[in-house]
């Protein structure tokens, strides 16, 4: 894997001593308030905020993080969106997956798993996919080419499937708060016909574009962008299991659900050999 030397420049350490201070941050929070969504409330906008600081150390005017300013930037505000009207800015909006986390662990350990993991780690990974800039930054301006493009295109269609499956869940919620007779009590329809979790598959691939673009400064594949988008993807499968988890805990006939549809990566839905079972939204 390509490294550039020396590694830690300006632009990264500054970043890495923002990202400490936003963890400790989010931390300090959480214990003050005892939500520890806080690493979510900022989720959707402290990766724009250090892609703009990576265009600002190339004093706005190298293209190609420009380009990454403008996708993030509207990543951001699609996601900022969505996070809001279910929300998660509200007082007592806290991710209902962490309550079903402390309830499975001690309070010590909870403890030590909100400073590691919700504070730390999360916090540098949001840092982490957003090194294709900072790639690029190390890399100097260079013209932008086809694989720039591709990787552009490929993040907005991404972002617009991600819109779809996300407006796709908020209809199916508001119809299930409105007490309509569904044929599930969650969405299956729409995207989620084709996975499980079709916003959860179009979020993580948005930062491989990205790693696409950073890779193109870099004339490489092997930088260290590589390391921010593997990690998301694995947290995202990991996080699906769990979700899923608590899903089959709730309604039971999600094992079906499970059985004829892709969890993350869209594919075709194998035929449904199960009796239709239709559920009251109430």
């Amino acid at each position: 894997m390509h490294f550039p030397d020396p590694f830690f420049d300006t632009a990264l350490t500054q970043a890495l001593i923002g990202c400490g201070l936003v963890a400790f941050t989010c931390w300090l929070l959480g214990v003050l308030t005892r939500e520890h969504s806080w690493v979510d409330r900022i989720w959707s906008i402290i990766p724009a905020v250090y892609v703009a600081f990576f265009a600002y150390r190339s004093d706005f005017k190298d293209p190609r993080i420009l380009m990454m300013l403008a996708l993030v930037t509207l990543w951001a505000a699609r996601l900022t969106f969505n996070f809001a009207r279910k929300g998660g800015y509200a007082k007592g909006g806290e991710d209902y997956r962490w309550a079903a986390l402390r309830a499975l662990m001690p309070a010590w350990a909870y403890q030590v798993f909100h400073i590691f993991f919700i504070a730390a780690y999360q916090n540098l990974l949001l840092l982490l996919i957003t090194l294709p800039a900072w790639v690029a930054l190390r890399s100097g301006p260079t013209p932008l080419g086809p694989l720039d493009f591709v990787g552009a295109g490929a993040f907005l269609l991404l972002l617009v499937g991600e819109f779809i499956a996300d407006q796709q869940q908020w209809n199916f919620q508001q119809a299930k708060k409105a007490g309509a007779t569904l044929p599930e009590p969650f969405c299956t329809t729409g995207l989620f016909r084709y996975s499980r979790h079709p916003n959860f598959f179009c979020e993580f691939m948005q930062w491989w574009a990205l790693f696409a673009i950073g890779s193109n400064a870099a004339g490489t594949f092997a930088n260290v962008g590589l390391v921010g988008a593997t990690l998301l993807t694995l947290l995202f499968f990991g996080s699906t299991a769990f979700t899923e988890r608590l899903s089959l805990q709730k309604y039971p006939s999600y094992a079906n659900y499970q059985k004829r549809t892709s969890s993350l990566i869209p594919w075709f839905a194998s035929k449904d050999t199960s009796s239709p079972v239709v559920a009251s939204a109430k």
